[in-house]
Order: C-alpha cells, then structure tokens, then sequence
C-alpha cells in the first residue's frame, strides 16, 4: 500500500486552468507517460482517489480493483469503451465524462473531411506543392443534392446533420435507438434506414458517429462496404472498432468505395505504416476530432470541476453511472 495517498492521478497529456487550479488544491501528480506502463499504472492506481484519463489509458476491471481508495474517475473526451463501466459501477466510482462539450469539434471535423474527399483537397495540394497543375485530376464533386447517411444520431450526429443540410445534402440517418416517428428526424429534415443496409444503399457519403460497444465492433465490414452505392465515400470520426480495416482496404481496393476518411484506427497509434497509408483517395489523421481549443478547455475545465468536487465530497454533474461514490 502507497505510504501517501495522493488526490488526483493524471496518466495522459492535458492542461487547462482547471488542471492548474487541481494542482493547487490538491495533491495531484501529473505522468503523461504513464498510460504506456501497466506495471506503474497499477502502482500507481492503488494509492490515488480520483483519476484523470484520456482514451489511451485502459482501466479494466482488474485495475479498478487494484485502486481501493478510488472514488470516481474524470474521462476528458467521449467514448467510455477504455472503462470497465460495469466494474467501475459495481466499486461505486464515479465515472464523470462531460459528453457533449466536444460535439460541435467533432462534427466540424466530420464536415471538413466530407468537403476534403469530395474536392480531392488533399490530392490537389500535394500536386501543387509537388510542381504540379493537375487541374483535370483534382476534378470533385458538388454537395448540393447528394445523399448523406449519418450512423448513429446522438448529439454529434445531430450536429453533422444541421451543418449538412447547409450545403443541401439529402439526409438518411441509421440508429437502431430512434423511430421513424421521431420529431428529431423531422426536424432535421433526414429520413430512417431501418437497417444500415438501407441507410447505405443510396447515400454518396456515410459518416460514423456511434459508440463502440460490442453490437457496433466491426459494424463496418465487408458486407456494409458492399452495401455502399458504388462510389461511396465513407468517414469515421467515432472510434476505430467499428471499422474491420481489412474489408475497408479490399473495398477501396476493389474500387467499391471512391474514398475514405479516418480520424481513428483500430490501433492507435498504428502500428506500422500499411496498406491505407498508400491509397491517394484515403485521408488519415491522428484522433484529432475533440483536439480544438474551444473543445479541449470545455473538456478538461468540465472533468477538472466535477473530479474537485468529488474530492470536496460533493455531487459530480457530469456523471455517467451516478453522481455519488458507493464506496
């Protein structure tokens, strides 16, 4: 057992005045590395009341076990799939993850990545810092009239879908939690796909904003891609497990798909340069959908606020099981 009990364990890279204001009024320490370790994140772990984590950190069931003074656990983004939630539960830690304060980056992003593949943004800059004026080769394609179909319609899916009808996408939208009669598709003016393989029969996009749990792992395979109308474009800014890579490298491959975009992998970092790495119509980017300024303070300010009061002994706001520790 530690000899000091420490407040607040931070295991990833993150900053803000709410971090800075912990440090103050707590006993905190601060590891951006530490995630990387199993061995010291249990050490660690065992001697600390709350904890502050990213989506590297993985806290299974057997570490939360590990931590017999932990009271509740601070998740800076969203997506609870790197949480052991039913043993986090059944401990009676708190598990606080302020859901929607980094929704408008995510869905912005989702949106940067459609208008990239459809103008071949990223191939006509690299052409043109290459020497060349392939004005021919980086021809695109308009938004006005296509068909976006939106997998899963929580409050980022909402989002994409207002931002879309701005540029008179046609809105299909796939998620097994919402009727057909509901007042959200109405107002969005989007139309349900009772099945994703109707949602993608039609649609000219597809963009990916449900969680990972075990129903969605691999959502995406090679049956979904060969459901796609030929010539799709298909974007994940949600969570790399929903994609099987493999079927999404053999539709491309194939030509079944006119291009892809990844903000996430099913390995994070990836673990070698691959097969997607080669495609000129795949865009790849490093997780960077909650990383904006605005999203990152409202995150960690959000996280900071309810870990301090946790630690005052008061009730967390941002809580996702219960606001209270049972312990």
């Amino acid at each position: 057992m530690p000899d000091t009990i420490i407040d607040v364990l931070i295991t990833e890279e993150m900053d803000a005045p709410g971090i800075q204001q912990l440090t103050k009024d707590h006993r905190t320490v601060r590891d951006g590395t530490l995630w990387k370790d199993n061995a010291k994140l249990r050490a660690a772990i065992a001697g600390t009341r709350t904890i502050m984590i990213r989506n590297q950190t993985r806290l299974t069931g057997e570490l939360l076990a590990a931590a017999p003074h932990l009271v509740g656990v601070g998740r800076v983004g969203v997506g609870l799939d790197n949480i052991d939630m039913t043993a986090a539960s059944k401990l009676g830690v708190v598990v606080v993850s302020p859901v929607g304060a980094n929704a408008v980056s995510v869905a912005e992003l989702a949106l940067g990545l459609l208008l990239a593949l459809a103008r071949k943004i990223p191939m006509a800059d690299r052409s043109t810092k290459a020497g060349g004026w392939d004005r021919r080769g980086c021809n695109g394609l308009e938004l006005d009239g296509k068909t976006l179909a939106i997998c899963g319609f929580g409050r980022i899916g909402q989002l994409v879908a207002a931002r879309a009808r701005a540029f008179g996408l046609r809105l299909v939208v796939f998620d097994p939690f919402v009727k057909a009669e509901s007042s959200l598709l109405r107002a969005h003016g989007a139309t349900l796909g009772s099945r994703l393989e109707e949602a993608l029969r039609d649609a000219d996009f597809v963009t990916v904003h449900c969680p990972l749990t075990p129903e969605t792992r691999h959502l995406f395979n090679a049956p979904a891609f060969a459901a796609m109308k030929p010539g799709a474009f298909f974007i994940n800014t949600a969570r790399g497990g929903i994609v099987d890579e493999a079927a999404l490298i053999g539709a491309l491959r194939a030509g079944q798909l006119g291009g892809a975009a990844l903000d996430v992998r099913e390995v994070e970092p990836p673990a070698a340069w691959g097969e997607l790495e080669q495609f000129d119509n795949v865009i790849l980017t490093p997780h960077i959908a909650a990383h904006t300024r605005e999203a990152q303070t409202r995150t960690i300010e959000a996280v900071a606020a309810d870990v301090d009061r946790l630690l005052r002994g008061e009730a967390a706001v941002s809580f996702v099981n219960f606001a209270r520790p049972r312990r």
